[in-house]
């Protein structure tokens, strides 16, 4: 598959999805540019604001077999990974696969769970298995967790241990819709008769895999590499900062500036792709001092900053010679 039949293949799958969710277009994007990634998505937004027809929608749209696991105070590990169990005809114990098995797994509400619970999730995030007693079960590919959680100031809700968030690619937020958005909400609402919009598919599974293959072979030359590692380099140093960007999240933010280049149609990755995208991919990574913390510093101000500071490289088309 060529770049520009990508770029047109992910812009009819997001045209299907504001089909029936209301949001804003760059957030569609980012997360999309996540899944092209072969990354995660964590969503964070209060009740009610589209988390879970999101994530469903995305799923129905890219032709991928969906699973919700329901985070709940009393969800243990093993109603995710699934557990063996004993079969009195055969007299053995048979390993009966959980919800994580599935290509698109909605998480909704990971933070309502214990933090034992959500690292459950750890290894297959990371890996693309679970290991259940001793035994390692490969998960289906592509894998893709859309997790939703709410702020952590309500009541109920658990910190994400910091190793689970660094294993989303894409922390982002649907918001509130805007002035036409909540008019079309609205809408729909009161006409009864109009049937409620629904997603259909727009591709699947093979073709997810195509589109995921585009983007390992988009440019990244030198000079924005450079400007990668600076950028991720500088939140350490930031005095607003205790954590910093983590290496992981270096790669991340290569591998996600050219799913960013696919969604433009173009076969290199310019240092507008790594702006546009570094807020989302390195925001959820930092860990703030208390001082920042008690001020109501935002971690995504901490990345503009930074983003403002660093040179931004000049640099020509890759040759195509």
């Amino acid at each position: 598959m060529s770049v520009p039949d990508a770029a047109a293949t992910v812009a009819a799958v997001v045209d299907e999805i504001r089909s029936a969710v209301v949001a804003d277009h760059t957030v569609l994007e980012e997360i999309t540019a996540g899944v092209l990634a072969r990354g995660h998505v964590l969503l964070e937004d209060v009740p009610g604001t589209g988390k879970t027809l999101t994530a469903r929608s995305f799923a129905t749209a890219l032709g991928l077999e969906f699973s919700r696991i329901q985070f709940t105070p009393d969800l243990m590990p093993a109603d995710i990974t699934g557990s063996y169990v004993f079969e009195e005809e055969t007299g053995e114990f048979h390993f009966t696969p959980g919800p994580v098995f599935a290509n698109v797994v909605l998480a909704d509400e990971i933070n309502r769970a214990p933090p034992k619970t959500q690292s459950a999730l750890l290894e297959a995030m990371a890996e693309g298995q679970v290991t259940v007693d001793g035994d390692t079960h490969e998960l289906p590919n592509p894998f893709v967790v859309i997790a939703t959680q709410n702020p952590v100031e309500q009541e109920g809700t658990f910190e994400l241990p910091e190793a689970q968030r660094d294993r989303f690619m894409i922390q982002t937020s649907l918001g509130y819709p805007d002035a036409e958005g909540t008019r079309e909400l609205i809408d729909r609402r009161a006409d009864r008769d109009r049937p409620t919009p629904t997603v259909e598919p727009v591709v699947d599974r093979e073709r997810v895999l195509e589109l995921q293959a585009v983007s390992e072979e988009i440019a990244v030359e030198g000079p924005v590499r450079d400007y990668i590692g600076a950028v991720c380099r500088s939140t350490r140093t930031d005095g607003r900062v205790d954590v910093g960007v983590s290496p992981r999240g270096v790669q991340r933010l290569f591998e996600v500036s050219r799913a960013r280049a696919v969604l433009e149609g173009r076969e290199y990755v310019v240092p507008e792709d790594i702006k546009r995208i570094a807020g989302p991919t390195l925001a959820h990574r930092l860990v703030l001092t208390p001082d920042a913390t008690v001020d109501g510093v935002s971690r995504r101000a901490v990345i503009d900053a930074v983003l403002e500071q660093c040179d931004v490289p000049a640099m020509d088309p890759p040759s195509t010679d």
